[in-house]
């Protein structure tokens, strides 16, 4: 219910270069997932947990090419989720503005993390992803 069907196209979008293959097989699986799933939470909770692990594996070694790429696939996601928070979204008011700092707070803790290469300051990104991951699937 957080995301709609549109992250498909604003976190996996095939550019022309060697990746498309990748790209491509990332968004398959993508798509998948979503067949599968019988709820759409339960993708959301999916999609923040393979978030949250990417994050936990970048945290291991912040010197690797993908620390900035894995912190702005997960900024991506949160994007999303922010651009969701419309009056129309069927959230409660209060649970929509806290998604809404949330994704703030994302967005300004990400572009600290990725000026300083600072793994300690994934584990608010981690633990976020997690407990609202969590939540989700709490209310399937």
């Amino acid at each position: 219910m957080l995301m709609s069907h549109e992250i498909e196209d604003n976190l996996i979008d095939p550019a022309p270069n060697s990746n498309n293959a990748a790209l491509a097989r990332s968004k398959g699986a993508y798509q998948s997932s979503q067949k599968i799933t019988e709820k759409q939470e339960d993708t959301d909770a999916a999609v923040l947990m393979i978030a949250a692990d990417k994050l936990l594996n970048v945290k291991k070694s912040p010197n690797e090419d993908i620390f900035e790429e894995t912190l702005l696939y997960n900024k991506s996601i949160w994007t999303v989720i922010q651009s969701e928070m419309t009056e129309a979204h069927p959230l409660p008011l209060e649970i929509k503005s806290n998604l809404i700092s949330l994704s703030l707070f994302i967005d300004n803790q990400t572009d600290k993390a990725v000026g300083c290469r600072d793994p300690e300051m994934l584990d608010s990104l981690i633990n976020i992803n997690r407990n609202i991951a969590a939540g989700l699937m709490h209310r399937t």
